[in-house]
């Protein structure tokens, strides 16, 4: 298992505090504490392997999926075949517009893979609070390798 993926599964069960409050340890050490913070936690699970992202718009990495998604085309970083610890970034509705991102963990099948994320819960994929293990379709999505 990669490091960035032994750290993020430590972090499992974190929430934010107060609920529904953006509030984490994440957002404090990203400067950005209180907004959305899936990318938040997929920049500090990196950083605190000993690889820093790239400044996406901020000095620690990304916040915003769009912003992250354009820099990691041009920088021609999509692949494929995403091997574990690479960032996945989720199109809910299919228009071309990424919304939530996270760690790729492994494939399950074809169709199918694992993933460690920030700020999801069952039933709020992109808002939810909590750092879960997830099961993901391999629908509308675009993997990187930073």
């Amino acid at each position: 298992m990669s490091e960035i993926l032994r750290i993020a599964e430590k972090e499992i069960g974190q929430t934010e505090k107060p609920a529904n409050s953006n509030k984490t340890k994440y957002g404090k050490w990203f400067g950005l504490d209180g907004v959305a913070w899936c990318g938040v936690f997929v920049s500090w699970c990196y950083a605190q392997a000993g690889f820093q992202l790239p400044k996406i718009g901020f000095l620690k990495g990304y916040a915003g999926c769009q912003t992250a998604v354009a820099y990691f085309k041009k920088m021609n970083q999509i692949t494929v075949n995403p091997v574990e610890g690479d960032i996945v970034f989720f199109d809910w509705n299919g228009d071309g517009r990424y919304d939530h991102t996270g760690l790729f963990v492994k494939w399950l099948n074809k169709t199918e893979f694992e993933t460690i994320e920030g700020n999801t819960a069952i039933g709020n994929d992109s808002n939810g609070g909590n750092v879960m293990k997830r099961i993901r379709k391999n629908n509308n999505v675009i993997f990187v390798h930073p």
